[in-house]
C-alpha cells in the first residue's frame, strides 16, 4: 500500500463529497426531512458494505445523530433474516427488498437505496417497486450510477475514478451528512 496514494485517493473523495455532491445531497436532505415532516417514513436497502450503510443511517435517525429529538422512521431492509430468508428462499434474492417495499412502503414514503455500482438486481427490483408504489427514491452509488439513475428521484454517486473502499468511504460521509442536514430540520 502507498500511503501517499491512498491519503490523496481518500482527499480527492472527501472533496468531491463536500463540492460537487454538495447541492444534491442539500436538496436530497430536505426532501427526506420534509418525508419525515409529513408523517412518512424511510426505508433503506443495499448489500454487503451498502446493508451496513442502510443500518447505519437507520440507526442515526431512528435514534439520534447530534442532538436529542424524537426518533425518525427509519428502517433498513436489510436486518430480518426471517424476512431475507424466506422471500429469497420463495421469489429469489433478487425479491428480497421489493417484496418489504411492496408490504411496507406508502406513497410519500422514500426509500434510500445504496449500491456502490448502480447494478444489484435486488436493489434495482425494489426501487421499481418503489416507484410503482409512490415512493420517492433516492440512489447513492458510485461511478456513472450503473442502472441506478433512471430509477431514481435523485442521485448521490461518488466518481468513477474511485475503487469500492472509497465510494464507500464517500457513503458514510454522505450519511453522516444527510442525517446532520436532516437532524437540523427537525430543530427549527
Amino acid at each position: 500500500m502507498n500511503w501517499d496514494v491512498l491519503s490523496a485517493d481518500c482527499l480527492s473523495v472527501l472533496h468531491e463529497v463536500l463540492t460537487a455532491l454538495r447541492e444534491p445531497a442539500q436538496a436530497a436532505a430536505r426532501r427526506l426531512a420534509q418525508c419525515l415532516r409529513d408523517g412518512h417514513k424511510v426505508l433503506l436497502c443495499g448489500n454487503g458494505g451498502s446493508a451496513a450503510d442502510a443500518q447505519h443511517m437507520a440507526a442515526e435517525l431512528v435514534n439520534r445523530f447530534l442532538r436529542d429529538r424524537r426518533g425518525l422512521p427509519a428502517v433498513a431492509l436489510t436486518t430480518d433474516t426471517s424476512v431475507l430468508t424466506a422471500v429469497g428462499n420463495d421469489a429469489g434474492f433478487e425479491s428480497v427488498f421489493a417484496r418489504q417495499v411492496e408490504a411496507l412502503g406508502r406513497p410519500g414514503d422514500a426509500l434510500v437505496a445504496f449500491s456502490t455500482s448502480g447494478r444489484s438486481p435486488n436493489v434495482l427490483r425494489a426501487m421499481e417497486t418503489a416507484h410503482a408504489a409512490g415512493l420517492w427514491v433516492l440512489a447513492v452509488t458510485g461511478g456513472d450510477g450503473g442502472r441506478m439513475p433512471p430509477l431514481a428521484d435523485a442521485v448521490l454517486s461518488v466518481s468513477a475514478a474511485s475503487l469500492t473502499p472509497r465510494i464507500q468511504e464517500g457513503h458514510q460521509l454522505l450519511i453522516h451528512i444527510l442525517c446532520e442536514l436532516i437532524e437540523e430540520a427537525f430543530a427549527s
